[in-house]
């Protein structure tokens, strides 16, 4: 039914509305980067580990599959660290705008990993996405380590997801996630214990909004999102859910003006810029889609 359909592309943008919204509460939590990631990570496996016993899902696995599964836990620890100390070292507008760079990062990325060749209008749009990082480095330069980071943050996520598309072949997403949420929460700890101060009694003196705000990230933004975002995907097509959830930075930096009108004031060449990634963006899923039939018409 039609009203079904519009039902769940509701539910579709709140999620990425939803995922706009973590680049906010990354603002708000006054923590570290670091131990903000840990405290997610370790929430969120928690709590999917009760959703996939709760679904009666197997997690047995093959320790080759383990392994591969935990690099992509590190990974998607690396992203999320980058990203939250971007915000930390520059601000929300900034953070989001360079994370929409990350279909730049992939479209280079997904020939390697999938073997295929590249596109022309890959590499046109690559380019169109470097004018557009330009603009926004130009009117920013003050931000240029929270840029750096930002890019950084991309990277990785486009890697994580890349990796990820080959994972959904052959297994249930809520396994992939509790293996890789597991293996990033053990890499932090380690590293937190090896190059950090360790897990003193300052670590876990948290007020009392940190931890609301915390428990919303891990719960909300993490957990929930992630197992909503699977379900649509069940009655929407991957490409308008992917198309989507591109107005994720959109979203995020129209948040973080009504709520830091102060801090998150920039420059024209900025949203010039942040314009032309986005629209950059658009295009290549539009173009990759239109080749998609093109490919399943010549079968």
């Amino acid at each position: 039914m039609q009203s079904d359909k519009l039902k769940h592309y509701f539910h579709l943008h709140v999620l990425v509305l939803i995922a706009g919204f973590t680049a906010i509460l990354g603002e708000l939590i006054s923590i570290g980067s670091l131990a903000l990631v840990w405290y997610r990570m370790l929430i969120a496996v928690v709590l999917m580990i009760g959703f996939v016993k709760l679904s009666k899902t197997s997690l047995k696995m093959r320790p080759k599959q383990v392994f591969k599964f935990a690099i992509a836990g590190i990974i998607i620890a690396l992203h999320w660290i980058t990203f939250f100390e971007s915000i930390n070292q520059a601000n929300v507008s900034i953070a989001l705008a360079m994370f929409s760079s990350g279909a730049f990062f992939a479209s280079f990325l997904e020939p390697l990993f999938f073997k295929r060749k590249m596109y022309w209008q890959e590499i046109l749009l690559g380019i169109v996405v470097i004018l557009g990082v330009f603009l926004i480095t130009k009117g920013e330069l003050r931000y240029i380590n929270g840029i750096l980071l930002g890019l950084s943050s991309a990277l990785f996520s486009s890697l994580f997801s890349v990796i990820n598309g080959r994972f959904i072949e052959t297994h249930k997403a809520s396994v992939i996630s509790v293996y890789e949420f597991v293996s990033g929460t053990l890499f932090l700890s380690l590293f937190i214990v090896l190059f950090g101060n360790g897990f003193d009694l300052e670590f876990f003196q948290l007020s009392s909004s940190d931890w609301i705000y915390i428990f919303i990230l891990a719960s909300v933004c993490t957990a929930y999102a992630f197992i909503a975002a699977v379900h649509v995907m069940k009655y929407i097509s991957p490409f308008s859910v992917i198309l989507s959830y591109n107005l994720e930075p959109v979203y995020g930096i129209v948040l973080a003006l009504i709520l830091f009108p102060e801090k998150e004031q920039m420059s024209v060449s900025f949203y010039i810029g942040a314009v032309v990634v986005l629209l950059a963006i658009v295009i290549d899923a539009v173009l990759k889609k239109r080749l998609s039939k093109q490919n399943e018409a010549l079968l």
